[in-house]
């Protein structure tokens, strides 16, 4: 994607967090940012060839990184690919994203994660990074080619939505990719636990007499893994937390400086289990939706830092496959395009301010992944998402970009729109021309 343009971004309230946040004109040149400041038009107004982007009334800020997503190619096209998970990508303000492995085949080797990468080029839009498998069709038997999923370009493993019971292997596994200093990221749940469950394991359950997953299913396995971590000083990143007690463990493992990070979705901080009494299957997710004190606990991990990262868990499902009964329905929603919106609603709710939000989504999750992006400073690759944090729209899943429509969010009013996107100075989104 190179590009020989001069582009500068005018007039825009300029957040890039830790660097930058106030009134400021951003210079793009050859792909790359050449220079954040205020007043740069004055200087660059008679270039020859320069493209001026008005982002008065707009916010200016790097692209967003999404380090938990599933663009489920190759193998279950139907869902989405990465050419559609892409557009829902850049729609979203997301300009770097890292794919789970949980394909058909598994991305266990070389040639699977080259092939996502080629997709990836070949659609164009948001930069992806593949995550390879920790074990061997993620069966949590045999470890996979660790090192050679990293030199093929794989940012972290993961077995994602298959936990790695077997702790030994995990413990392996973490000591192998400590080696790398690579993150291992562990879905958090005891399936023995789990089995059968639909929803969370509660109240709302009973009285809608669905199989529960209890708090205990995530918080075991989140105990083990920061045990594990502990013991081999591996890196561990831990995903879509939930519970009150997960998030009590994760902050307790950092204040002892065990090496644990961790993230939380939008829909674990903006819903709860009675989203469930309609048994519409697109508030089925894993892990559940569960009560407003866990998601309490999450808000205010998020607003102290013991969760580091806002991460969609983005996971497309056929339209076919959630209108089966609740039970049969699999567990997933989308969530590229609606993640800032509900991540702006803690801003407005006085939780975190606009600069630790956009953090969240911006150099928090690059600095977690040692991805060289979520920033703007002179001298990286021009990716930059411009905002109108005022605008008020309503969600309507056959106007977003991802190949599915199971979003619990059908019909929400949101405030707070992407505008543009663009990816190494070239302009993959524009709201204007959809």
């Amino acid at each position: 994607m190179a590009n020989d343009m001069k582009i500068l971004i005018t007039g825009g309230h300029v957040i890039d967090p830790g660097q930058w946040n106030g009134m400021a004109d951003v210079l793009i040149e050859e792909g790359k940012i050449s220079a954040v400041e205020p007043n740069l038009r004055q200087k660059f107004q008679k270039v020859k060839g320069l493209k001026t982007i008005d982002a008065q009334g707009l916010l200016v800020c790097p692209g967003f990184v999404d380090v938990h997503v599933h663009f489920r190619e190759p193998g279950f096209e139907y869902k989405e690919t990465i050419a559609t998970g892409s557009a829902a990508a850049v729609a979203g303000g997301f300009t770097s994203v890292c794919c789970m492995p949980n394909t058909h085949p598994v991305n266990d080797s070389r040639s699977i994660t080259e092939f996502i990468l080629a997709q990836a080029a070949a659609a164009g839009k948001a930069r992806v990074f593949p995550i390879g498998a920790i074990t061997k069709g993620s069966k949590g038997e045999e470890l996979a080619e660790i090192g050679e999923l990293l030199d093929a370009g794989c940012v972290a493993i993961s077995d994602d939505g298959a936990p790695v019971m077997n702790s030994l292997v995990m413990r392996r596994a973490m000591e192998y990719a400590s080696a790398f200093h690579l993150p291992v990221v562990d879905h958090c749940e005891d399936s023995m636990l789990s089995r059968g469950g639909s929803m969370h394991e509660g109240a709302v359950s009973t009285e809608l007499g669905i199989p529960g997953i209890p708090k205990a299913a995530e918080e075991v396995m989140v105990a083990r893994n920061i045990a594990l971590a502990e013991l081999t000083g591996s890196r561990l990143h831990l995903p879509h937390v939930s519970t009150v007690g997960s998030v009590r463990m994760v902050r307790e493992a950092k204040g002892r400086g065990i090496p644990v990070t961790a993230e939380a979705c939008p829909h674990h901080f903006s819903l709860t289990d009675e989203a469930v009494r309609s048994y519409d299957a697109n508030a089925k997710m894993n892990p559940p939706l569960r009560t407003d004190e866990d998601v309490q606990a999450v808000k205010e991990g998020l607003r102290d830092n013991t969760i580091d990262v806002v991460a969609t868990d983005h996971a497309p499902h056929a339209v076919q496959e959630k209108q089966l009964e609740f039970d049969a329905a699999p567990f997933g929603i989308i969530g590229l395009e609606t993640a800032f919106p509900l991540t702006l609603n803690l801003v407005e709710e006085g939780l975190l301010s606009l600069e630790q939000a956009i953090a969240k989504l911006t150099r928090e999750p690059a600095r977690v992944f040692d991805l060289p992006h979520g920033t703007i400073l002179p001298g990286v690759e021009a990716d930059v998402t411009l905002i109108d944090p005022n605008a008020t729209w309503v969600v309507d899943p056959a106007r977003l970009h991802s190949l599915s429509r199971n979003t619990p969010f059908a019909g929400w009013t949101m405030k707070g729109r992407v505008v543009t996107t663009l990816v190494n100075g070239n302009v993959v989104y524009d709201r204007n021309e959809t």
